[in-house]
């Protein structure tokens, strides 16, 4: 019996899997947003086993764990790891229908050259020959990197890291670029005054500048910029729960910014105002850099108040929020484009219902200097499935160029998440290879067709990010 995983996995016509086989199959990855951690690249990092490469720090399994009435303690608890592999093994047969499915499988297939179904008849003997395997140098975290044939990773960073790890890759390649990426997120969150004010200390520090106000706070966050910017650095990324481009003032700023640092809580008004300054000076220091921007927009965070307590944030309690985002993305990006300092900027939204809104937007200021200078990204997050990416590749397509779209991105902490570039690449090869089929997209146009999907699986991004 041919196994689940096989060649034609998901392909649904002869367009299709020509258009995969012969272009996308073989390009390679550039993941230009992730949240691998720097240390274990630069430590070509060897995971103890199954449990821990593939569990650790995933919170889609633990969600779908939690779902299926596994309790805490074989999630995040500390349960032996096998016992922990068992639950997940028993979980995988309820997910049915669910992405987890066809990425366990695929994971499972392309990392490990395993092609049996996860379930509690098969968890001990996979789980027995995926640990095995990861003892090896073979396994270890740069060759599970270079097995996915990833040109370029993007880490996601804070202005006040020092980035030894990027340091200590450069100084020891191993064939794939590893590059800081700019998340400045606690530069501007003045909700927590204690938290804020520890973090201004640390930015002063690293920064060599005596943060007294709020002009030198943006010196300060500019010396790391430009560092950054040394270490290769060519895009940001933010995640917001909304734009932020409410009026203000620069003594408003001030003022906001001395109350915050004098302990005090800034109200909604202040709060708004403060993310406004704070989104508009960030956005100008991509520009004079020519860095590329992201904005990652509605994720509403924390929200199970008791297990947020007890494990922290990014543990599965996240989810999507429904908050306007139009007015305010229009009105931020208009600023900038009035005053020439609007970059290359990708707009990711986490609520289906923004994707054309999203997409209109991003259009809306593309100026002709750069082919698809403003675009729509990928699926993200709950979106990052079959369902949300035809969506999203529908809402370009219909609204935009969907070939220059620069394509997938793992948005992942797992050094096995690359196979979700190779799922990606088989929805678009059907999106595409039914519409040759059907007489949307004419048979005489597949040489063009062949190149698009080349350029949207590698080519538009090497070009839009200039690594």
């Amino acid at each position: 019996m041919e196994p689940f995983i096989n060649k034609d996995f998901m392909l649904e016509g002869e367009t299709a899997r020509e258009l995969y086989h012969e272009s996308a199959e073989g390009m390679p990855i550039i993941d230009y947003h992730c949240h691998l951690v720097p240390q274990m690249i630069a430590d070509n990092y060897q995971f103890a086993d199954l449990t821990e490469i593939w569990l650790g720090g995933d919170h889609y399994k633990w969600r779908a764990m939690r779902g299926n009435g596994v309790p805490e303690e074989y999630i995040t608890g500390d349960k032996p790891s096998y016992e922990k592999f068992e639950k997940w093994a028993a979980t995988v047969p309820y997910t049915l229908r669910n992405p987890l499915y066809h990425w366990t499988h695929l994971e499972l297939a392309r990392a490990f050259d395993v092609h049996k179904i996860l379930k509690p008849e098969t968890a001990r003997e996979i789980y027995d020959e995926c640990t095995a395997k990861l003892q090896t140098e073979e396994f270890r975290g740069q060759a599970l990197i270079r097995k996915f044939n990833v040109k370029v990773v993007c880490t996601t960073d804070d202005p006040v890291d020092d980035l030894r790890y990027h340091k200590q890759i450069a100084a020891k390649p191993f064939g794939t670029k590893v590059i800081p990426a700019w998340r400045p997120d606690k530069a501007m969150a003045i909700e927590d005054p204690i938290a804020y004010k520890a973090y201004i200390q640390k930015l002063s520090e690293v920064s060599g500048i005596e943060i007294r106000r709020f002009s030198d706070l943006i010196d300060a966050l500019q010396v790391r910029h430009d560092f950054f910017a040394s270490m290769g650095c060519k895009l940001s990324d933010h995640g917001l729960e909304a734009f932020y481009a409410a009026d203000y003032t620069d003594s408003e700023i001030d003022s906001i910014f001395n109350k915050v640092m004098e302990g005090r809580y800034a109200d909604d008004d202040e709060l708004l105002k403060f993310r406004s300054a704070m989104l508009y000076e960030f956005a100008v220091m991509d520009h004079a850099s020519g860095w590329a921007q992201q904005f990652h927009i509605g994720a509403i965070r924390n929200n199970n108040t008791r297990m947020f307590a007890q494990l922290g944030p990014d543990t599965g309690y996240d989810a999507i929020h429904d908050l306007p985002t139009a007015a305010a993305g229009h009105k931020f990006l208009d600023r900038l484009a009035s005053e020439d300092k609007l970059t290359k900027t990708i707009l990711y939204n986490l609520n289906p219902k923004d994707n054309e809104v999203f997409a209109t937007m991003a259009y809306t200021f593309n100026d002709g200097t750069v082919p698809g200078k403003m675009q729509l990204g990928s699926g993200w997050w709950f979106l990052d499935q079959e369902d949300g990416m035809r969506k999203q590749m529908n809402a370009l397509s219909a609204l935009g160029l969907l070939s220059r779209f620069v394509g997938m991105l793992t948005d992942s902490r797992s050094f096995l998440s690359y196979p979700r570039h190779e799922y990606f690449r088989r929805i678009l090869c059907n999106v595409l290879g039914h519409d040759v089929d059907s007489g949307r997209l004419p048979k005489s146009e597949l040489p063009q067709i062949h190149q698009m999907v080349k350029d949207i699986c590698y080519n538009n991004a090497d070009r839009y990010f200039g690594f």
